[in-house]
């Protein structure tokens, strides 16, 4: 299968910029001799916007991951600023400037907004008034509801916990997985806006994402995964109107997305901390 590549941006001056995080040929899979990833890179490069899409099971959210420490790489490599992190612990990540937000089970419901905020600044708990401070600003409604309980949270706005939550490290790198999964049209539509105002702050951004369309329309470039492989990549505008991806791919993944509303609190547990 052909790839298209895209351009890498580059400095004022002209010169390619350093990759935030980047990965390269990772093999990675749950069970024994079972691999999801088969090769697959990955370029991220400071303040970039990036949209993972393809059909299910093609190792998207593996492939975040696997990034992060949860599944284990069996060959291949992922570096963060220069860096070899592969197979790093998650809280070690965390600590170094990798935030990452579950698409499940991703708020403690039985706490408080600043609560779960303050679960997310664990690890620096005297940054917790700076890093709160600037959470509101960027999410007013957070800081006017900070003792209500996570738990009577719409789906929205428990994405919106989960994400301010995993900001309050201040990483230079954010992994989302399926942000606006399960939520209703006006619910995925505050949530890629908000994960552009995010990006926008200077965090660069990896996004896993079912609704192929809006997720290409706000990345700065996009990667198709198939079978735990790159099959494109590009600029997210040029794969939106590539004939091949729109044949292969976008017609498939509009047929697939989930038409739950987003109804209001659900339960379910915790998070593991």
């Amino acid at each position: 299968m052909s790839t298209t590549t895209a351009p890498m941006p580059a400095t004022p001056g002209g010169t390619t910029q350093d990759p935030v995080l980047e990965a390269t040929d990772l093999v990675a899979g749950y069970l024994p001799g079972v691999n999801i990833l088969n090769g697959c890179d990955l370029v991220v490069r400071p303040g970039e916007l990036i949209g993972i899409i393809g059909p299910n099971g093609a190792g998207k959210s593996t492939l975040l991951k696997a990034l992060f420490g949860l599944v284990t790489v069996r060959s291949g490599s992922v570096t963060l600023h220069g860096e070899d992190i592969t197979n790093a612990r998650a809280d070690t990540l965390v600590k170094r400037g990798v935030g990452f937000v579950p698409q499940n089970n991703n708020v403690f419901p039985s706490l408080t907004i600043e609560e779960n905020l303050q679960m997310g600044s664990f690890q620096a708990p005297r940054t917790f008034g700076e890093r709160f401070d600037a959470i509101v600003d960027l999410f007013p409604t957070l800081g006017d509801r900070r003792k209500q309980r996570a738990g009577s949270l719409s789906g929205g706005e428990r994405q919106m916990v989960a994400m301010a939550r995993a900001l309050m490290m201040n990483p230079s790198v954010l992994l989302l997985d399926e942000p606006s999964a399960g939520l209703s049209p006006v619910r995925q539509d505050e949530t890629f806006i908000r994960t552009r105002k995010i990006n926008k702050t200077g965090v660069s951004i990896i996004m896993v994402e079912q609704n192929a369309r809006r997720c290409l329309q706000i990345c700065d470039r996009g990667y198709v995964l198939d079978q735990g492989r790159n099959a494109y990549t590009a600029t997210g505008r040029e794969l939106m109107h590539d004939p091949k991806v729109i044949e292969l791919y976008l017609g498939t993944l509009a047929a697939d997305q989930d038409a739950v509303k987003d109804t209001g609190p659900a339960t379910g547990t915790p998070p593991v901390a």
